[in-house]
């Protein structure tokens, strides 16, 4: 730098906030800046005000004084409004309202700061393509993993790595209800029920339970590991239904805990000239316990990400609640205020790649298959049978003595070897009068 310059001026005019939706998380933003006013200030370098709040009910009491702020009758009115220079999205959905606000701020050139996982992992290309080109910011740290910073942790803490997968545990409500089943031998409805009961599942727990929750995160997780453009639709979703009591303690007996884990890695072909292989899984697995996830129990969320020069990754903490998305949303603030305008995605939108989905049933692994099987002589045969004419290499394998409801339950473990061979297993037993069940396949993820 020559004596003739100087460095830019810094913005410290007001950061002025328009905050969309006052639920859990958005009533937690207000109290927190409340509480934290001055400490935010200092490391922002300028003040942040709420000037704007919209919701759908103006008159419910929220614990909170929404007084100071004008009331926005629409969300539009949010994002038009002269005096909002960021918007913060808490309202959810991968479509409508929430989408439709993101989409007119971004148009005017206005930041957005988002929790919403759907609505990034849906639409998070499109939107990266309108931040950058309207010069509004995109940040959405809330969105996966609560409170935890793995998004800026993966976009600035790892910036100089090339990621070769990326996983981990990220849905409470699922991880609460194995490490439950785990503790206390209950199966898998009674715990649920418990878990609705304490808060801790919703009344309709599908999107956790079925793994699509997981699946949006790890959609977001894997294009901002790996450059490539956000594919929802590419993640293999399994979730957690199947899993039985009996699963929980025959994993523990062989060295195991079962959790739900996605994971993600890719294929760069050697050379970068041919598009990647991007492989997304979303499956109740079983963990070595010797692994760095085995530990993580109740409705903590955990990721690791592995660098060709950091090495293993690993980030903990609390994946819900109104402290620590509150939190991971003011850090997104924070980090506008001080403006920052790193691409949403590490690198800009238009060098995102398109990657191939990568044939899962290609990859080598050792699984974990439960049989639920009529009591009768020649059964056990018939699946070692399966086992044999599909190729896969039997390692242990566990039969119970006593017939219940559901049969006998025999499971087995495998060596390491192709996908499909187990696939095609399971495909030759489809029909077979000695299955009085489905089957259960959960891969082995190795340590």
């Amino acid at each position: 730098m020559t004596h003739a310059e100087k460095p830019a001026a810094r913005n410290t005019a007001p950061l002025r906030l328009g905050i969309a939706g006052l639920g859990t998380v958005g009533v937690g933003v207000l109290r927190l800046l409340e509480q934290n006013r001055d400490l935010v200030q200092a490391r922002a370098g300028r003040a942040i005000e709420v000037v704007a709040v919209h919701a759908r009910d103006r008159a419910k009491d929220r614990g909170v004084d929404l007084a100071p702020y004008a009331w926005a009758e629409t969300m539009e009115d949010l994002a038009s409004n002269p005096d909002v220079d960021l918007v913060v999205e808490l309202v959810g959905g991968s479509d409508g309202p929430a989408l439709s606000l993101a989409e007119a701020a971004l148009e005017r050139g206005k930041g957005v700061v988002t929790a919403n996982k759907a609505m990034i992992a849906h639409h998070g290309h499109r939107l990266a393509k309108l931040s950058e080109s309207g010069g509004g910011a995109l940040r959405f740290e809330a969105a996966v993993a609560g409170g935890i910073p793995v998004i800026s942790g993966l976009r600035e803490g790892a910036a100089g790595n090339a990621l070769e997968r990326v996983y981990g545990i990220l849905n409470g409500t699922s991880n609460y209800i194995l490490s439950e089943m785990e503790s206390s031998g209950a199966d898998f409805a009674e715990t649920l029920g418990d878990a609705q009961k304490l808060g801790y599942a919703e009344a309709d727990p599908a999107f956790d339970i079925d793994g699509v929750d997981a699946a949006h995160k790890l959609a977001i997780l894997s294009a901002l590991s790996f450059g490539t453009q956000v594919d929802f639709d590419g993640v293999e979703i399994e979730g957690i239904r199947q899993v039985r009591a009996v699963d929980i303690a025959r994993a523990d007996a062989l060295g195991y805990v079962v959790r739900l884990i996605g994971v993600a890695d890719i294929d760069d072909n050697g050379n970068g000239g041919d598009a990647p292989r991007l492989l997304q899984r979303v499956r109740p697995c079983l963990i070595p316990k010797n692994h760095p996830l085995a530990p993580i129990d109740g409705a903590t969320n955990a990721v690791v990400a592995e660098g060709n020069f950091a090495g293993r990754l690993m980030f903990q903490g609390a994946g819900a609640g109104e402290g620590p998305t509150a939190s991971a949303v003011m850090a997104d603030i924070v980090a506008v205020a001080r403006g920052d305008r790193t691409p949403p995605f590490s690198v800009l939108a238009d060098t995102l790649r398109a990657a191939e989905r990568a044939d899962s049933g290609a990859r080598i692994a050792r699984s974990y298959l439960r049989f639920s099987v009529a009591d009768r002589p020649g059964v056990l045969a018939e699946l070692t049978a399966a086992m044999r004419d599909a190729d896969v290499s039997i390692e242990s394998l566990i039969q119970d003595g006593e017939s219940g409801e559901d049969g006998v339950l025999v499971a087995m473990v495998t060596h390491a070897g192709p996908v499909a061979n187990v696939r095609r297993a399971i495909a030759l037993l489809e029909n077979s009068p000695s299955l009085t069940g489905q089957p259960l396949v959960m891969p082995i993820l190795r340590s």
